[in-house]
């Protein structure tokens, strides 16, 4: 074996591709090959889209484990552990398994170049191959048409929303944007659409591709009440369901979404109400509008574009305390600074900005100068995340509350700190 360690494979990874992001299907393709003979003999949910993506494919492994089926799930980022990523059964992949899966790649590879994504995606799929799953669910990394997880067909595709992210690879547009996601889309196969109002891009896609596609509010539905919500879609219906564990009123557009998803894959695996039910109550994403107790609550959301700032604000509106709010904020250089700090402004009293140590990440400094040009001039600037949120507590009276957000990295920063940790163990924090 190259490397005996997870953090050796990680390290070597990492410098084995000239560019971090090389999109295209040849060289991953070619290795694929050499790995697995044969087809795929899992069930696969492909899931796509600018936000909601963890979300959705958090709550489908949820529901699909109550259901009795064996099921993988490939993820990206993770927030503190790469072993995050791959998931069996709802339970991290162990650090030798994923050794030994590395070096399958690494063997298989031969002299073809891989970028970190692409091994770690050749990785999870050769696990999975050999785990006798009845489902796989798979999250796009960038894109669609062209990330390395699009080596497998979908036998059915969820998009969850399309707006303007990641405009450097996929186009300057929601049109452009669209067209690169539906790239996940199989002939014949089902597609799921979790946003009402689609790009024309998306639609023609679906219509070249002789795909079957099930759209939010024309093919499905939801009605939410107070503490419930009933669901209809392709002649089912399913009323009386909980409230998803995960906080936020875009989670019921998410769940609706994944109820369609099971429907298209009804014939094959049946799932019922109670497997819906105990699969909504009991999944759960780090990252995602998480409120942990500190001294006053403290938001953790890995938000960093303005679709998913609209939808942050809105949870703001619903369950933050009559108080402030104080903010602290780490983002990439790639990202709409200006447009996710325009959204934040209305509702935040205090900023803390911090560096975010990545190769796109900005500087504390790079991020105030961004700040300014919209106005915001007073701003508090920290060393790091967990700091920036040590301060922020300390100034914060009994109704206020902390959020943290802007990047995957600004929650790790906090995630892996001794107060965080305190926190969630139910002691003071330090």
């Amino acid at each position: 074996m190259r490397f005996n360690s997870l953090n050796a494979w990680l390290d070597w990874q990492e410098t084995l591709h000239p560019s971090k992001i090389d999109l295209g299907l040849d060289r991953v393709s070619e290795v694929w090959q050499r790995l697995h003979k044969g087809s795929f003999k899992p069930a696969v949910i492909s899931v796509a889209g600018t936000n909601g993506k963890g979300s959705c494919c958090a709550m489908l492994e949820s529901i699909i484990i109550q259901a009795g089926y064996k099921v993988g799930c490939y993820t990206s980022p993770h927030i503190i552990r790469y072993t995050e990523r791959i998931r069996l059964q709802g339970r991290e992949i162990d650090d030798g398994q994923l050794c030994l899966a590395f070096e399958a790649v690494d063997q298989a590879r031969h002299t073809t170049s891989l970028t970190y994504f692409e091994f770690g995606t050749l990785a999870a799929l050769s696990c999975f191959d050999q785990a006798g799953l009845d489902v796989v669910i798979l999250e796009v990394g960038l894109g669609g048409r062209l990330d390395a997880v699009n080596i497998i067909d979908a036998d059915v595709a969820l998009l969850t929303s399309i707006g303007l992210d990641h405009q450097e690879w996929l186009g300057t547009d929601c049109e452009q944007i669209g067209r690169e996601k539906a790239g996940i889309f199989r002939a014949g196969k089902p597609a799921v659409c979790a946003q009402q109002s689609l790009p024309d891009s998306v639609l023609k896609a679906a219509r070249q591709t002789g795909v079957p596609c099930f759209i939010q509010g024309r093919d499905y539905y939801f009605q939410q009440e107070q503490h419930k919500w009933n669901w209809q879609g392709a002649g089912q219906t399913r009323s009386n369901l909980p409230i998803p564990a995960l906080r936020g009123r875009h989670q019921i557009y998410n769940a609706s979404a994944v109820l369609m998803v099971l429907e298209c894959l009804s014939q094959r695996l049946p799932v019922r109400r109670e497997h819906i039910k105990q699969g909504l109550l009991c999944v759960q994403l780090a990252g995602r509008f998480q409120i942990v107790n500190y001294r006053v609550p403290v938001i953790l959301d890995v938000a960093h574009n303005p679709q998913a700032v609209r939808a942050l604000v809105d949870n703001i509106k619903l369950f933050t305390t009559r108080g402030n709010v104080s903010v602290v904020l780490g983002m990439l250089k790639d990202k709409d600074v200006e447009g996710v700090a325009t959204l934040l402004m209305p509702f935040v009293k205090h900023w803390y900005v911090v560096s975010v140590d990545a190769p796109r990440g900005l500087s504390a400094k790079e991020l105030g100068e961004r700040l300014k040009t919209v106005g915001i001039h007073e701003f508090i600037v920290a060393k790091s995340p967990a700091t920036a949120l040590d301060q922020a507590i300390m100034k914060a009276g009994p109704e206020d509350c902390v959020l943290a957000c802007g990047s995957f990295y600004t929650v790790e920063g906090i995630m892996n700190s001794a107060s965080f940790k305190r926190a969630l163990d139910g002691a003071e924090p330090g």
